[in-house]
C-alpha cells in the first residue's frame, strides 16, 4: 500500500493550506503578469497560406471564419501510411476539448493543423472521437513556417487578423502547453499527484516512469471514439 499523508488535527491543517495558499496566491499574480505581458507581445505579419479542411483548400485569412482571433494547435503527424496511431500526447489533449463555442464570445476560433493528408486527418479525428476543426499543412509551409515542420514537434500558435492580413502573435510547445490544458491542473491537486518519478515528492509516493499515466492513442479511442 502506499504511504499516506501524516493525519493532523483540524487547526494545524487549516494553518499549512493558509501556508499553501499564500505560494498559490502568488503563482496566481505571477501568472496575471504573465498574461500582461503576453498582452503586449509584438507581433509578426506572416505571408498568405493556403491550407486544407474538409471542404478543400482554404486560405489561412479565412479559418478565422470572420474573428479576429485565431488559436491553432499543430497536431504531430507519423508521415508513415501504415501508421495506426499518430501521437499519443496530442491525441488526448486535443480530444478534450469538446466545447469550443465559448471562444466565439471572445471573437476567437481554435482549431487543430497537422502535416498529414486532409483525407487521413479527418479518418482519425473521427476513429478517436475528436471533435475539432481540422486543417492540413501537408501542401503548404505553414507548419514549418509556426516552428510544427514534418517530423517536427507539437505546438500551440495564435495568429490576429486585421482585415485581409495576419500576424503571428505568441508560440509555445513542450510543457508550455500544460497551460491550455485541465489534465494537469485536475491530476496535480490529487494528494499523489502525476506519480512521475522526476517530480518532487514524499518518500514512499506512488512513482512510475514520466508518462505512464496518459492516455495513449488507443485508449482515447476506446473512451471517446465511436461504439463499434
Amino acid at each position: 500500500m502506499a504511504a499516506l499523508p501524516p493525519v493532523v488535527d483540524s487547526a494545524t491543517w487549516h494553518k499549512e493550506l493558509d501556508e499553501l495558499r499564500a505560494r498559490e496566491k502568488a503563482a496566481t499574480r505571477e501568472l496575471d503578469a504573465i498574461a500582461a505581458q503576453r498582452r503586449r507581445l509584438p507581433m509578426v505579419r506572416v505571408p498568405e497560406y493556403t491550407l486544407v479542411g474538409a471542404e478543400g483548400p482554404v486560405r489561412l485569412v479565412d479559418v478565422f471564419d470572420g474573428r479576429s482571433q485565431l488559436i491553432v494547435y499543430n497536431h504531430m503527424w507519423d508521415p508513415d501510411p501504415n501508421a495506426q496511431w499518430q501521437c499519443g500526447g496530442c491525441t488526448s489533449l486535443t480530444s478534450s476539448y469538446t466545447r469550443l463555442d465559448f471562444l466565439e464570445n471572445y471573437d476567437a476560433r481554435f482549431v487543430i493543423v497537422t502535416q498529414g493528408p486532409i483525407e487521413a486527418a479527418l479518418a482519425y479525428a473521427e476513429r478517436v472521437g475528436n471533435k475539432m476543426t481540422w486543417y492540413s499543412t501537408a501542401d503548404s509551409p505553414f507548419g514549418a513556417d509556426v516552428d510544427a515542420p514534418p517530423g517536427g514537434g507539437f505546438a500551440f500558435n495564435v495568429f490576429l487578423r486585421d482585415g485581409e492580413t495576419v500576424y503571428r502573435t505568441w508560440h509555445t510547445s513542450g510543457r508550455g502547453v500544460e497551460q491550455l490544458t485541465f489534465t494537469f491542473a485536475l491530476v496535480d491537486v490529487l494528494p499523489y499527484g502525476r506519480q512521475e518519478e522526476w517530480q518532487d515528492s514524499p518518500e514512499g509516493w506512488p512513482q512510475g516512469p514520466a508518462y505512464s499515466g496518459w492516455l495513449d492513442s488507443p485508449d482515447v479511442a476506446r473512451l471517446y471514439g465511436p461504439a463499434d
